[in-house]
């Protein structure tokens, strides 16, 4: 099962024939979060992203050893410690506890090695000294700097120009470092911040050090994928690709992957617009099969967005899919001798043959740089097929509603029809690979109904999609300062039985009363 398969190398900007270092192992890098508040659903498609990418490498044979981080230590866990009078630690575990039940909600693979920035202290001095002994680092006042002028290859993962660079920087008024591009290896411990010893003075760590010293430690240099969002490509990837690269000499990564932005109703998801969707709420309101669907019914590449229109799509397919598991869904009634009718030419060699085929049909989108999008097409091409000749045998039911369509017609169900059994086989075990792929269609159809349940349940009959919408015209009307308009909008959802929690940064979340 080891056919070829392309990747989009973002270093080299082109699709590259897939071949690791060592043969059937992968090692697989991906920048986890920096804890200090709920994650959005970008971080989401980040993480579903890369959960495919395991799934498919290991689907095809590869050992893969897959390692993502969390940054429990950076001036963003420090600042809002401070405004809540937190301890730093306390805030950064909280929110390290709460992704970790994301991604359990999203039901994405653990990875094999989830490394924490404040365990690996030790490494990242060390990758500094080495830094230092290669004449890339220099130290001042306010800490340890990488030279970037003296890396030669400095924006070749980005394909920024140096000079372009140069006329945008700013040195920050406690920095003096040599050059604005120059960026921090090792920070000076300042007065109530965290600190450890080092050979350059008490301090902490820089943001990009802690990842070039943790993957490497965990996978060697080189190793084959590092992953992340496309916001991280400049300057945290380009960093620390250039500072591992210099401690060695030797390239860092063989292939870079970047997955594409999420926006909201065509806007970029920000705080400061207050459209910040958060995994956990978004999980309150659709069922997780859902929010998978959405998130790799397009390209990882591309961007996507994020609408309520979007997610009832997505619900619909998901609907659709587990409506025709119920169709094939096993009876205890005999079935007795039938004549096939062929309605509109779905017969049933031609449906054996695209379900024989459609693991292969599978397999070739993803081998395209993991091209889920042309992936599902084929998958509900077949779903489609199915039904269309469920439909044609089943010609003179009374009712076409899947459920009582398996009440009317026994015909359809259990093994001793040899055709039925065989598509019923065939179909269970399509999605035992679909699970082992995607992460999902394998529930038995209660247990997707169940669920779906729940989730009606939960939002006691409000219309989730206007719901989503009203939150969104309120949101514009609060950034062009219609607050009329914002708190009429506030009201009628109010008269809905919804609750909204505006946050201090403009992040709103809703639940029912």
């Amino acid at each position: 099962m080891l056919e070829t398969m392309k990747i989009h190398n973002t270093l080299t900007r082109r699709e590259e024939e897939f071949k690791p270092i060592k043969a059937k192992h992968v090692g697989m890098y991906v920048c986890g979060i920096t804890a200090y508040d709920s994650c959005h659903i970008g971080h989401a498609r980040a993480a579903v992203a890369f959960d495919v990418v395991v799934r498919y490498l290991r689907y095809k044979g590869f050992k893969v050893k897959f390692v993502r981080n969390y940054t429990d230590i950076d001036d963003k866990i420090i600042s809002r410690a401070g405004k809540e009078k937190r301890d730093w630690k306390e805030l950064a575990e909280y929110y390290i506890k709460e992704y970790a039940e994301d991604m359990a909600g999203l039901k994405n693979l653990k990875p094999d090695i989830e490394p924490r920035a404040t365990d690996h202290i030790k490494e990242m001095i060390e990758t500094i000294q080495k830094l230092f002994d290669r004449g890339f680092a220099y130290q001042t006042k306010s800490g340890v700097y990488f030279s970037v002028r003296k890396f030669k290859d400095y924006g070749r993962l980005s394909g920024k120009n140096i000079e372009d660079l140069e006329s945008g920087a700013r040195i920050a008024v406690d920095e003096d470092k040599n050059d604005p591009l120059d960026f921090a290896l090792w920070k000076a411990s300042k007065p109530d911040e965290p600190k450890w010893p080092s050979p350059w003075g008490e301090g902490r760590p820089g943001w990009h050090i802690e990842c070039s010293a943790m993957s490497s430690k965990y996978l060697g240099q080189p190793f084959d994928i590092h992953g992340g969002g496309q916001d991280l490509i400049f300057p945290h990837h380009e960093n620390e690709m250039a500072q591992a690269e210099g401690a060695c000499g030797c390239q860092f990564v063989k292939y870079w992957l970047h997955n594409g932005f999420i926006n909201i109703d065509a806007e970029k998801m920000s705080k400061s617009l207050g459209n910040i969707k958060t995994i956990r709420e978004t999980l309150k309101q659709y069922d997780f099969e859902t929010l998978r669907y959405f998130l790799i019914s397009s390209h990882y590449r591309s961007p996507l967005d994020y609408t309520a229109q979007a997610l009832a799509d997505a619900s619909a397919a998901v609907d659709r899919f587990y409506e025709m598991t119920v169709r094939l869904s096993p009876s205890p009634f005999p079935l007795p001798s039938r004549k096939r009718v062929n309605a509109e030419g779905a017969t049933e060699k031609q449906l054996q043959k695209a379900l024989e085929s459609l693991e292969d049909r599978i397999t070739a989108f993803m081998d395209d740089d993991f091209n889920t999008a042309g992936a599902m097409g084929v998958i509900f091409d077949a779903v489609r097929q199915t039904n269309k000749y469920l439909d044609s045998s089943c010609h003179s039911c009374e009712s076409r509603n899947p459920v009582q369509l398996n009440a009317l017609d026994p015909r359809f169900r259990g093994d001793n029809n040899e055709f039925f059994g065989w598509l019923s086989s065939q179909w269970h075990e399509i999605q035992k690979t679909l699970d082992n792929i995607f992460g999902m269609f394998n529930s038995a159809p209660a247990e997707y109904q169940s669920r779906r349940k729940k989730m009606a349940t939960s939002t006691k009959g409000v219309d989730t999609s206007l719901v989503e919408q009203l939150i969104s015209d309120r949101a514009a009307a609060r950034k062009s300062k219609d607050f009329a308009k914002a708190d009429a909008v506030k009201k009628q959802l109010a008269d809905m039985g919804v609750e909204l929690k505006d946050k201090p940064d403009g992040t709103t979340e809703w639940k029912i009363k």
